[in-house]
């Protein structure tokens, strides 16, 4: 993404003097912050957010979750709000807010690649990418790049998980207990397997498993294997499947 701003950006560089379609927003974290709450303020249909980025780096900057889930409620009330998040950004505690709204925020989860783009009504963006100077936050007007950035969206917004069908085990030994026998159920080891890596006996570990498929709604245990992983609840670790059949 960042490749093709840039390339789109020099080609219509001598071509938009007056009013560039592409620029660059300079002054960080809290510059960036102010040009989202802009557009989000002057939008009048549509606002489609993509939350994801690389997190631990160097040029990781101070963020302020809370700050960013408020700029959101600057949206007037007619215009409707899409979040497109990958798991591990997901903010459990804004999912939450949005049960019971009149026009709550729709909220899906998935695998997305590292970008932080906003789209205010199609025409135009807000996008943080990398390059190989660190992180790069531009304004963009460019309608064959809004295109792309549309399209994007709309093919992963089809595919994505409704926070609301999120599972979240808990905290503590429970969830890492829960999350060690999704990962078993998705490499298909046999119960009497895993019922030894997870110290405990094969009935408990049936019982631990059925809990679980009746959590996430699953009909079998390679439908939990595939839910978990759609949803973003297996360890980062967690080996593909030797085979593709459901283990009885």
């Amino acid at each position: 993404m960042r490749t093709l701003i840039e390339s789109t950006e020099a080609l219509h560089r001598d071509h938009d003097r007056e009013e560039p379609r592409i620029t660059v927003v300079e002054g960080g974290y809290w510059a960036v912050l102010r040009e989202a709450r802009e557009l989000i303020s002057r939008a009048t249909r549509t606002i489609d957010i993509m939350h994801a980025r690389i997190t631990g780096g160097q040029d990781e900057p101070a963020r302020d979750e809370g700050v960013e889930r408020q700029l959101i409620y600057g949206a007037s009330d007619t215009v409707t709000v899409r979040l497109l998040s990958s798991p591990a950004l997901v903010d459990e505690d804004f999912v939450r807010e949005q049960l019971g709204k009149d026009r709550p925020v729709a909220i899906r989860i998935a695998r997305v690649p590292p970008l932080q783009a906003l789209m205010a009504d199609g025409t135009v963006a807000l996008v943080v990418a990398e390059s190989a100077a660190g992180r790069r936050a531009s304004l963009i007007k460019a309608p064959d790049l809004l295109h792309t950035l549309a399209t994007l969206f709309e093919n992963i917004w089809r595919v994505a998980v409704p926070a609301g069908e999120r599972v979240v085990f808990g905290d503590g030994d429970r969830g890492a207990l829960a999350r060690r026998i999704l990962a078993a159920l998705w490499a298909g080891v046999t119960d009497e397997v895993a019922a030894r890596d997870l110290t405990v006996s094969v009935r408990t570990y049936r019982r631990h498993v059925a809990e679980i498929m009746a959590l996430l709604g699953a009909g079998s245990r390679f439908q939990a294997g595939v839910r978990a992983a759609e949803l973003g609840l297996l360890p980062p670790t967690t080996p593909h499947r030797s085979r593709p059949g459901d283990r009885p």
